[in-house]
């Protein structure tokens, strides 16, 4: 397996990410999350279809403001943004299909 890459403990506010022009992948969880290490193979898998894609790994947890701002309650949580608009959501992905298939929303 990949080695699993670090959530950023420091995250963007939600008026920095509504900012951003294009498509935003916002992946949501933590380093230590079960969940979160099973599906990082089908969300990187998938990511390599799709190179031009920003892709920002939040840490979520109580009282971290950005997650709290989108709902975020299970993780892994993914949000597609396009220019900084929810336009997609997809919680705990198990297949690179299935976010293949998420990814492709326009």
């Amino acid at each position: 397996m990949p080695a699993f890459p670090l959530y950023e403990p420091e995250a963007p506010s939600r008026a920095e990410v509504e900012a951003l022009p294009g498509r935003t992948l916002l992946q949501f969880g933590t380093d230590w999350c079960g969940h979160c290490r099973a599906a990082q193979v089908p969300v990187t898998e998938a990511l390599a279809a799709h190179p031009g894609l920003r892709h920002l790994l939040v840490e979520d947890g109580p009282g971290r403001p950005l997650g709290r701002a989108y709902g975020v309650k299970l993780w892994p949580t993914l949000i597609l943004l396009i220019d900084g608009q929810e336009k997609a959501r997809l919680v705990r992905p198990t297949e690179t299909a299935a976010v293949l298939q998420w990814l492709a929303t326009d």
